[in-house]
């Protein structure tokens, strides 16, 4: 059964934290050189095999004691909060991810080439942890990964179809302190229900 409270709550802690992570801003530079459907068709697909690995991931931790989940997934989102206003201070070592340029405009050779950008750009990164932890906390797996694939994939489409338009009307630096803050109390909240 899906859960929207769960599915609403997903999807905005992912998408504010995707929004300003570099895959979007990969996803403008390849939206803008090749086709935006054959693009976004990878991106997707990649980003759909994200999701499905966190959830999983997630779903096993469910199998230890609530504490000790409740606590774990607290300092995770706590980690990621951390991460976030890093990036925002500029002290990240993240380097530019380079976008190889396919021979020819096919759709198999445009999608793979976003396929495989994703895929490794976004393995362990921050949103596939934040879809783990709150697959982790709640006992609705199905509606975290709904709400955590289609934010992805909303940030895909914005940043491959409206990216440049969307960053001149909302500062980054706004939208990463949203989901530092979100995530701080996501952590802080986790936290205090493992010792309470």
């Amino acid at each position: 059964m899906i859960s929207l409270s769960v599915l609403a709550l997903t999807f905005g802690v992912v998408f504010l934290a995707e929004l300003p992570d570099k895959t979007a801003l990969a996803g403008l530079v390849l939206g803008t050189r090749y086709r935006a459907s054959h693009v976004f068709a990878g991106v997707a697909a990649a980003f759909l095999l994200h999701v499905v690995l966190a959830v999983a991931a997630g779903s096993v931790l469910t199998l230890l004691p609530q504490q000790i989940v409740q606590a774990l997934t607290g300092a995770l989102f706590l980690g990621g909060a951390v991460m976030l206003l890093r990036k925002l201070l500029g002290k990240t070592d993240d380097d530019e991810e380079e976008i190889r340029r396919p021979g020819d405009q096919s759709f198999w050779k445009v999608a793979g080439a976003g396929f495989t950008l994703i895929l490794v750009a976004e393995f362990g990164d921050l949103t596939q942890i934040m879809t783990a932890n709150l697959a982790a906390r709640y006992d609705s797996p199905f509606s975290v990964g709904l709400g955590a694939v289609l934010a992805l994939w909303t940030v895909a489409g914005l940043g491959i179809v409206g990216g440049k338009a969307l960053m001149r009307r909302v500062p980054l630096g706004l939208i990463t302190k949203i989901a530092a803050l979100l995530m701080l109390a996501l952590g802080v909240w986790s936290l205090w229900e493992a010792v309470a």
